[in-house]
């Protein structure tokens, strides 16, 4: 007799985006015509192609890939040392971060690292999250046993829920309480808010105090354009010894089908055994990597490489250009809807409240039917996302006008 993972049944009926998947396939077959004027701003993809410089670098390394004298096997599975380089001196050091360059492990995706994580950590660690949240940091903790069942409004036993509100600009507060282990994300997924620097230093302090660890998720920090405001949290002293941080290539250089990223995890981070003694976790992460991962491939990894050139990163500026100038579209003709609008300024994520007495997923449903576009509903985000939806600003310039026009034309 072969047995399952029973936690996966406490999983809700389904993730997120394939129910949005689900919806916006039965309107399409019921719909044809209007399914032709569909245009998306549900999920978080880029839609723009990938920088010149990253199609060079791609076509050079398939190039080295058929000689013998250049071919590439497996390479190191914490990622090659040219591209550790560059991250460590691009995104740390010449910022005045110091991060070691095997401090830092390449991988093929955020989203993979945010539940791989869960592997190094304990099952009895007291977990914080916000909400609303991106679903991967809740779903991957019941995949490993670390919550209770869901209550009616999906929220799990044994998780500790950080509202995230308009009055504390949807950037948690540190609990009364004691946590073991805490994610943030800046600028956030879904609400596209950037936490502060004095926000960051409240959660520092938090968990030097408690010997907690946070786990950073920075995947969107290329679109903070305040200079006030912190891209990593290794900008605030002590961070080194209670924070791992999350980076990717998916939204800075257009990577969503490409598939590169990295996690840093210093080596003055520690946590407790069960015997109480205090061990560093990123030997374990390496001990990890090295089991269960054969590292990204040398291809992905030379195009990664080349968003640190110079044409590199200017092509990746002019992407998130773009997108930024999608989201301040969006968010004016959201605006001038009627509707009072959060985010969208340091991300690409626009945060919308709903008309009174609309539910999130009423407000899916009409703005699908009426206006032939497709949002996520906030509710997906947990229980303080009810009453919200998120509009990415991943699209073409015409399409970012064209939903700021129907919105404003629709009647509630």
């Amino acid at each position: 007799m072969a047995y399952l993972n029973d936690n996966f049944l406490k999983l809700k009926a389904g993730y997120l985006f394939p129910e949005i998947s689900r919806r916006v396939k039965v309107f399409c077959d019921q719909n044809p015509e209007a399914a032709k004027r569909l245009i998306r701003c549900g999920i978080g993809d880029v839609t723009e192609p990938l920088p010149p410089a990253v199609i060079a670098a791609l076509h050079k390394a398939v190039d080295e890939m058929a000689a013998r004298e250049t071919f590439k096997g497996y390479g190191p599975e914490q990622g090659y040392e040219w591209l550790r380089s560059a991250i460590g001196k691009n995104d740390f050091r010449d910022r005045g971060i110091e991060i070691a360059d095997d401090e830092i492990f390449v991988s093929d995706g955020s989203k993979c690292d945010t539940g791989n994580i869960l592997d190094i950590l304990g099952a009895k660690n007291k977990i914080a999250i916000s909400d609303p949240v991106y679903p991967v940091y809740v779903d991957t903790n019941v995949m490993a046993g670390h919550t209770g069942e869901a209550n009616e409004a999906g929220a799990y036993a044994k998780l500790v829920y950080l509202p995230c509100k308009p009055a504390n600009n949807f950037i948690p507060e540190p609990p009364k309480k004691h946590v073991d282990v805490i994610y943030l994300c800046s600028p956030n997924n879904p609400t596209g808010a950037a936490a502060s620097r004095e926000q960051l230093e409240a959660w520092v302090k938090y968990a030097l105090e408690h010997k907690s660890v946070i786990l950073f998720d920075a995947a969107y920090e290329a679109y903070i354009t305040d200079a006030n405001l912190p891209h990593s949290i290794y900008e605030i002293p002590g961070a080194r010894e209670c924070a791992i941080e999350f980076r990717s290539c998916s939204k800075n250089g257009g990577f969503t089908g490409v598939r590169c990223a990295y996690t840093v995890v210093p080596k003055s981070l520690n946590a407790q055994t069960k015997s109480g003694e205090f061990k560093p976790l990123h030997q374990l992460w390496n001990r990890r990597m090295t089991t269960k991962f054969n590292g990204v491939s040398y291809i992905v990894q030379r195009a990664a490489e080349s968003l640190y050139s110079p044409e590199g990163n200017a092509q990746v500026q002019s992407l998130i250009t773009h997108y930024l100038g999608n989201a301040e579209v969006l968010r004016k003709g959201a605006k001038k809807a009627g509707l009072k609008v959060f985010g969208g300024v340091n991300a690409p994520y626009i945060w919308v409240r709903t008309p009174k007495g609309v539910t999130s997923w009423q407000a899916f449903d009409k703005i699908l039917n009426d206006a032939n576009v497709v949002i996520t509903p906030g509710s997906g985000f947990g229980s303080k996302g009810e009453g919200y939806f998120r509009i990415s600003a991943f699209n073409s310039r015409a399409n970012a006008e064209e939903v700021a026009r129907r919105l404003q034309e629709l009647k509630w």
